[in-house]
């Protein structure tokens, strides 16, 4: 598969709303302006924007989702004690998208979850990204420093000029601040670390897909250390031109053009799972499954995220292979229908 670089700012949508085909490829850096996505009727009911984050941290994951599917909002926060084994949930789904707002390019304004069980405040600045949350059981403020010139990767992937998916995602940033949790206080420190998961597309009503991230140090054949983030991806692209795989390495990013091989039994989602491709074979061994489902008539939901770890194998663009185990991360699996 040949994907195209984009190095230059562009929008996502035509004027009439469709598809820019100019659009399609990936990116280093947020190039494109979605601000097309929800706007007028082109594609009503079949707009989704959200933002997702993610906090790890040897203690806890903590993960903040705000989201607008066009006819409602949906709003969580969500806590796993990685020792106990216990999760806090707090969800909170409002009509259409008022109690939530998000906005038409990465970092250019404020983030927000507006309810009473749930509010997220993410709001960007000089060195980073600040991350507020507040549920009856969690309070949260974490800033997400951004590291000079550290990439990530954005990528549009498109099934038609009517149905395509603009996404980023921004693996292995540090973290810092607290976590409140039943009144007591938790320390985001260093060794702390937060993903991003930006989302702006117009979605077919059936769709499914596998996300993997890892995140933690790799040795290459000299025996040097090198932090490595993984992004992996499956299912949900191999119609289109593009996919959202790739490997940062000591904050660049070495985009994997071809369609990865999952391999994981939906009968014991915490047997070991194994990722392949042409520039990497990774094997992830889940420590803890979380479950959700939802069934409100047309609209339902399957999720199998697994928390664990990451061994194997990956190689850069330069053919450097650098050996990695005990990456700490997860892989997840969803089915919607939406």
């Amino acid at each position: 598969m040949t994907e195209r670089e984009i190095v230059a700012d562009l929008p996502l949508c035509l004027p009439d709303g469709r598809l820019d085909p100019d659009a399609v490829g990936w990116s280093r850096v947020p190039l494109h302006d979605t601000s097309g996505i929800g706007r007028g009727l082109r594609g009503l009911g079949r707009n989704k924007r959200w933002e997702y984050w993610a906090i790890v941290t040897a203690d806890h994951v903590v993960a903040l989702t705000t989201s607008a599917l066009d006819y409602a909002a949906l709003h969580q926060v969500w806590v796993l004690d990685r020792a106990t084994g216990e999760e806090v949930d707090a969800v909170a789904i409002a009509p259409l998208n008022r109690s939530a707002t998000l906005p038409g390019r990465l970092g250019a304004g404020p983030v927000r979850s507006r309810t009473r069980p749930v509010a997220i405040a993410v709001d960007e600045g000089p060195g980073g990204t600040r991350l507020r949350a507040r549920t009856p059981r969690v309070d949260l403020d974490v800033t997400v420093s951004r590291p000079a010139g550290r990439e990530l990767l954005g990528v549009v992937v498109p099934w038609s000029d009517r149905r395509f998916q603009y996404t980023v995602k921004d693996v292995g940033r540090p973290a810092t601040g607290r976590l409140r949790l039943d009144g007591v206080e938790h320390p985001v420190a260093t060794g702390a670390w937060a993903v991003l998961d930006h989302g702006r597309g117009r979605w077919p009503y059936r769709a499914a897909w596998q996300w993997g991230v890892g995140f933690g140090r790799g040795v290459d054949a000299d025996g040097a250390g090198h932090e490595v983030a993984l992004q992996l991806g499956g299912t949900w692209t191999r119609a289109g031109a593009t996919t959202e795989n790739g490997v940062l390495v000591d904050g660049r990013l070495h985009k994997l053009h071809d369609e990865l091989d999952w391999t994981f039994d939906r009968r014991a989602y915490t047997a070991p799972w194994r990722v392949r491709g042409e520039r990497l074979d990774l094997a992830f061994v889940p420590a803890h499954d979380r479950v959700s489902r939802t069934q409100l008539g047309v609209v339902a939901s399957s999720t199998h995220q697994c928390f664990g770890t990451w061994s194997g194998w990956v190689t850069t663009d330069a053919g450097v292979r650098l050996d990695v185990d005990g990456l700490d991360g997860w892989a997840e699996d969803v089915a919607q229908r939406w």
